[in-house]
């Protein structure tokens, strides 16, 4: 078993960072959160990790408005080795990350998506869902690589679209198991139970 030490990344709310907190906070996961940043000044990301006693930085990503890149990412990789992250969580994080920060944390990045990938990458998974017509959703944690959520997938959890959805009521049911699969995903991760194939994850017995 492995302490992991997060990183954690988001630009909105942070609901999944809470989850870990939770997690961490009732003993079902063995992590810290080191850092956590946001590339939106006035995050509630960064309210919820101050209210937990956590570092809590903006991120000044300019000039870019969609990636992570350049100054920026040079300042992220630095924070993230000085407080001694080896795992970093991308939390909500509205941003493209690139190679320079995954060659640093060799399939160490972690992201959630609010989809069941492929189908469906980019932003607003759940609407994109509901708009065509599933009739079933959910959610997916998986690592990152160069693309655009296209990493090796480590955990998905399906959820039923129903006939009187509307994008917020789905999208209210997906962030209920995302809450769970995070956590999930950054447990097997610490057990040392994750590793890379090609493009799968294969996820080992838990040790007798």
């Amino acid at each position: 078993m492995q302490k992991l030490r997060l990183g954690v990344l988001g630009s909105g709310a942070g609901s999944n960072m809470q989850s870990i907190c939770d997690a961490i906070a009732d003993g079902s996961l063995d992590a810290e959160i080191a850092i956590v940043m946001s590339d939106v000044k006035d995050a509630k990301i960064l309210d919820r990790a101050r209210a937990a006693g956590l570092p809590a930085m903006w991120l000044d990503c300019s000039p870019w408005k969609t990636k992570l890149e350049g100054p920026g990412e040079d300042e992220c990789i630095r924070l993230l080795r000085e407080y001694g992250c080896d795992t970093v969580v991308l939390a909500g994080f509205m941003r493209i990350v690139k190679p320079k920060l995954l060659q640093a944390f060799p399939w160490r990045v972690l992201n959630i998506h609010p989809a069941l990938l492929p189908s469906f990458p980019g932003t607003a998974g759940w609407r994109q869902a509901l708009d065509y017509g599933c009739k079933v959703a959910g959610v997916t944690v998986h690592f990152v690589d160069s693309g655009t959520d296209t990493g090796p997938i480590i955990i998905q959890r399906s959820v039923p679209v129903m006939e009187d959805d509307t994008p917020e009521t789905l999208h209210a049911r997906i962030q209920v198991q995302e809450h769970a699969a995070y956590p999930e995903a950054l447990r097997l991760l610490a057990a040392g139970r994750l590793s890379v194939e090609g493009r799968r994850v294969r996820i080992a017995p838990v040790p007798e």
